[in-house]
């Protein structure tokens, strides 16, 4: 299966103005849906889209059960092209709601590089603190070196 498209149909970003500097972060992703696709560009293959909602919540608790303090939202879907088994074999295991493990990988993977970019701009705009460490560069103390 390969990524020919990708589109976001919903980017959505609140902080409450009560925020809590000590939020519990959780980001979540989740497949809403799985449909096949007409293309007729794609003479040996078949297309699926696959519809997806990324989301990260700020919160007083960990559980999510807390007051909510911030959220950012990405929704969109991804077109797939793909053979015909491979096809049929992703819409008969969306009937149980499951993508199988060796095409969900690479599409949460995509998804994270896609949508944390984006995420990463957002939450700097409203002062929201990042769902990912950025690395940091430390001062490293100088090793003396010993005469032999």
């Amino acid at each position: 299966m390969q990524v020919i498209g990708c589109t976001f149909t919903k980017i959505a970003a609140e902080r409450s103005l009560s925020f809590k500097s000590n939020s519990s972060i959780n980001t979540d992703i989740e497949f809403t849906e799985v449909n096949k696709e007409e293309m007729p560009l794609l003479k040996e293959a078949e297309a699926v889209k696959i519809n997806f909602k990324f989301g990260i919540s700020y919160s007083t608790t960990p559980d999510k059960k807390g007051e909510k303090n911030g959220e950012v939202v990405f929704e969109g879907n991804i077109l797939l092209s793909a053979t015909k088994d491979e096809v049929k074999d992703l819409l008969k295991s969306w009937k149980k709601k499951e993508i199988p493990a060796p095409v969900r990988v690479p599409l949460l993977n995509f998804i994270l590089k896609k949508c944390s970019a984006k995420a990463l701009d957002l939450e700097e705009q409203l002062n929201l603190p990042p769902h990912i460490p950025f690395p940091l560069v430390k001062l490293q103390p100088k090793e003396e070196k010993s005469q032999s």
